[in-house]
């Protein structure tokens, strides 16, 4: 089961490229999900590679990235990325390309890592606005991150204890999750990933906080739901899982997630108590056979 982990450091400095010469459009990679986070390669005028291979302009250290595995560069008025031959794939916005022109905001994923393609004048602007979206979303799912969410339970503990309402958290972790990422590989496990987020959060309530707390681990503040609410809530999320089909590069991955669920139990209780009791019925349902709340 997943646990706590430290949280990513945010570079705000740096490039892995040369700063723009006088006269170069403006155009830069974002890391948004991956190792270097937040960290900015400036494209220019030069074609950008990036790779596993050390001498690439962007070297990624995983074995899903391809030594040589794409570049992005400037034909006429247009950034375009193209793939080398990698053996896993070049994505653009969840898609699979060979070449394809880069728009403003375009999401580039190079094996786990993903970069978001900005340019034009407010390039520095749209640039420390994402630093700030980091600050509070996960790259990859696009929920909230852990740092947020434990901000969060802090307060909605003390909004309970202050009005005397209810409020449950609810956990659920992905079953068998190693296995997929052994099976189909890790760019698979972080398709899956994505693709869970978007289909429970379509069926929470705008009050709810969803959030992706570790790898494969996911977390919902449900304020003003007593723990009779928020077993159904855990079983309709279960059920929602269970139902989407998780496809990857025509492999159909079925995936189920296992479900705890805790409720505040007064002015005495505190987040950690109820994280704790919420991990520990989530272990229960792992135990007793996955695909199921407890």
């Amino acid at each position: 089961m997943a646990r706590h982990s430290g949280e990513s450091t945010i570079a705000t400095r740096g490039s892995a490229a040369r700063a723009n010469s006088p006269g170069d459009d403006v155009a830069q990679l974002v890391v948004i999900f991956g190792a270097d986070l937040g960290k900015r390669i400036e494209i220019g005028q030069r074609i950008i590679e990036i790779g596993r291979a050390p001498s690439c302009d962007v070297p990624i250290d995983h074995e899903s990235v391809s030594r040589r595995h794409a570049r992005v560069l400037k034909k006429g008025k247009a950034y375009c990325v193209e793939d080398l031959g990698s053996t896993n794939g070049t994505y653009v916005n969840d898609g699979r390309v060979a070449a394809r022109d880069l728009a403003q905001g375009d999401q580039l994923k190079i094996g786990r890592t993903i970069f978001k393609f900005m340019t034009g004048g407010n390039v520095e602007a749209s640039y420390h606005e994402e630093i700030y979206r980091l600050m509070t979303f996960d790259g990859l799912t696009q929920i909230y991150n852990k740092r947020f969410f434990h901000e969060a339970l802090e307060k909605e503990v003390s909004r309970a204890r202050r009005y005397d309402r209810g409020l449950s958290l609810i956990m659920l972790d992905v079953d068998y999750f190693k296995e997929k990422n052994d099976t189909f590989g890790h760019v698979a496990g972080d398709k899956i990933l994505k693709e869970l987020a978007g289909a429970v959060q379509r069926k929470l309530r705008r009050e709810d906080v969803f959030a992706r707390v570790g790898g494969e681990e996911f977390a919902i503040i449900a304020p003003e739901v007593a723990m009779s609410g928020a077993k159904e809530v855990a079983e309709k999320v279960r059920r929602v899982v269970e139902a989407t089909v998780f496809r990857f590069e025509g492999h159909v991955i079925p995936t189920t997630v296992s479900v705890g669920v805790s409720s505040w139990t007064g002015k005495d209780d505190r987040s950690d108590l109820l994280y704790a009791r919420a991990d520990a019925a989530l272990y229960k349902a792992k135990q007793g056979g996955r695909n199921r709340v407890a």
